[in-house]
């Protein structure tokens, strides 16, 4: 079953304090997305890690339940969702190794969000059906060689050529450059900082876009990622998203939406990870006993268990803030950073209950592993969180 898209009639009332849409339509998308991660994606995980690749099957099936235009509304093509039924869905995908999302989560996420901000009607038009459909591939290009977290840092420039831009730059860690249909580029127009970067949306094929060979990873191997090199790149004066020198900003504002993204993303796959400790912890014995019924590792699934309850409280309550308007940046910031950093405990938790048998290569604990540990990472480091939640905390 393909997940549902909503009617603009399918808005309920308020209760307990958030807009509930029709809960029926929302039950059913959810167990379309249990069924879609149990009988697919679960199953192609260790097929996706050996060849690297997102297996056809997977890809149809993620297009086929809208998942690519999550974020994007339905007059785009996309689901429509608000921030709370976006979080309860990634609870149920994130049971999934996450390298499938990061396949589709950029076509609703940063591009998009940005064409959604201050796009004209024909780059929304051009753009966002391919996007929402999976069609073609969105790929974010902000980071360089000398910009990371430092994205104000970045020297890839826009000069003005006639009646169109020439792009030249370096830019590193593209997430699925290699297959990409459409990019988002960041790159310098004005002067030194922020306000001298705008944003360019423009096809990996115009002419001096030079995506380079894939970068091996520690993890995530479905999403392929290289670095992209503009050597004058002619680009038409079309490709400007938004306002001159309002780039950075643009991309900075769905930074919230993203964190929550990969906060309930993160508990999904601590549930994951909890439940493959516990199954190992009641078939396995040792000592003339099961391992579930060993105080140490029965600690160690309790630790787990309190986590991931913890992150998924946050994420749910986090997304009803930013549906009705209430979500500080600082909040969204410390959901990505708490979650994040507690996948990472819980997978080397699971892993140790597991022993020799979680650290030998292909099985599923060990993928799950190399997988959670750029989460914090991506979308702004836990340093950087930390930055986020204390400036709140000390501007309050």
């Amino acid at each position: 079953m393909a997940l549902a898209r909503m009617g603009a009639g399918d808005f309920g009332t308020r209760d307990g304090g958030r807009m509930i849409r029709n809960p029926e339509t929302h039950a059913a998308r959810l167990a379309a997305a249990r069924a879609l991660v149990d009988t697919v994606l679960i199953p192609a995980e260790a097929r996706m890690d050996a060849e690297d690749r997102l297996p056809d099957e997977a890809r149809a099936a993620l297009r086929a339940h809208g998942l690519f235009g999550i974020s994007i509304p339905e007059t785009h093509g996309g689901l429509g969702l608000t921030m709370e039924e976006e979080a309860e869905l990634m609870l149920v995908l994130g049971r999934a190794a996450p390298g499938f999302r990061a396949v589709y989560a950029l076509n609703s996420g940063g591009a998009a969000q940005i064409l959604l901000r201050a796009g004209t009607e024909a780059q929304k038009r051009r753009w966002l059906p391919w996007l929402a459909s999976g069609e073609r591939i969105a790929c974010f290009c902000l980071s360089e060689p000398g910009a990371g977290s430092d994205a104000a840092a970045l020297a890839t420039t826009a000069r003005r050529d006639g009646d169109g831009w020439v792009l030249d730059g370096h830019k590193r860690w593209v997430t699925n450059a290699p297959e990409a249909g459409m990019l988002m580029v960041m790159a310098r127009t004005g002067g030194e900082g922020a306000r001298g970067i705008s944003a360019f949306a423009l096809d990996p094929a115009t002419p001096g876009v030079h995506v380079l060979p894939d970068q091996p990873k520690m993890g995530m191997r479905s999403a392929r990622v290289a670095d992209i090199l503009f050597e004058k790149a002619r680009i038409p004066a079309d490709a400007l998203v938004g306002a001159e020198g309002e780039g950075l900003k643009l991309a900075l504002a769905g930074l919230d939406k993203v964190r929550l993204h990969l906060a309930a993303l993160s508990a999904g796959l601590m549930e994951r990870l909890i439940e493959e400790g516990r199954a190992h912890a009641l078939r396995r014995t040792q000592f003339g006993r099961p391992l579930a019924e060993q105080p140490a590792i029965m600690a160690l699934l309790a630790d787990s268990a309190a986590e991931a309850l913890a992150a998924r409280c946050m994420a749910l309550e986090l997304a009803r803030a930013r549906d009705e308007g209430r979500l500080r940046p600082a909040e969204a910031a410390a959901a990505k950073l708490f979650a994040t950093e507690a996948l990472g405990r819980v997978a080397d938790r699971v892993l140790q209950a597991h022993g020799g048998e979680g650290y030998m290569q292909g099985s599923a604990v060990e993928r799950l592993y190399r997988d959670a540990r750029v989460l914090r990472i991506l979308d702004g480091t836990s340093e950087i969180q930390r930055l986020v939640v204390a400036r709140g905390l000390l501007s309050a």
